[in-house]
């Protein structure tokens, strides 16, 4: 399997596969209480991304999100557990996996920090250009080393973040 970090261009077509697979996702869970929302860099118009779609479904609790592991198997997502964030439920679909599909509690930090960014880079485009150049950088550098490539995305991720809850 090639592990080759690849930045693409934008595409469109995030948008429409996102739409569909909230679609998906809502269907299989029938009645149980989410949220879903686009998440990540393919929820920024114009902005460069891995071509990985991210969701980020919000729960009531986690009792609520513990109902939706057999729904979401069903569908073909994997469960992972938290995989290194606690509270998270993490589900990935695809060979290589390119549907993350993130889900946490409604009080947990994470959805604030992530809906945070989104919507930095969504209202300021020139952020999100220097993202897009930082992340091309980075996957050249860290050609198949996803973690290398992560860890050096985050100071920009969090000196964004910053700037966007001082506005």
């Amino acid at each position: 399997m090639d592990n080759t970090i690849h930045i693409a261009d934008y595409d469109a077509e995030w948008l429409e596969i996102f739409q569909k697979v909230k679609r998906e996702i809502e269907n299989a869970l029938g009645k149980i209480e989410i949220e879903i929302e686009h998440v990540g860099s393919t929820s920024v118009p114009g902005l460069a991304a891995k071509r990985i779609i991210d969701l980020m479904g919000i729960v009531p609790n986690a009792s609520v999100g513990a109902q939706t592991v057999g729904p979401l198997a069903a569908l073909g997502y994997r469960y992972k557990g938290e995989y290194g964030i606690e509270g998270r439920f993490y589900f990935v679909k695809g060979v290589p996996p390119n549907i993350h599909f993130h889900m946490y509690p409604r009080a947990h930090p994470e959805i604030d920090r992530h809906l945070t960014f989104r919507d930095y880079l969504r209202a300021h485009p020139e952020a999100a250009r220097e993202y897009a150049e930082l992340k091309r950088a980075l996957a050249e550098k860290y050609r198949h080393d996803l973690e290398g490539y992560t860890n050096d995305k985050t100071e920009f991720i969090r000196s964004t973040e910053a700037k966007a809850r001082a506005h």
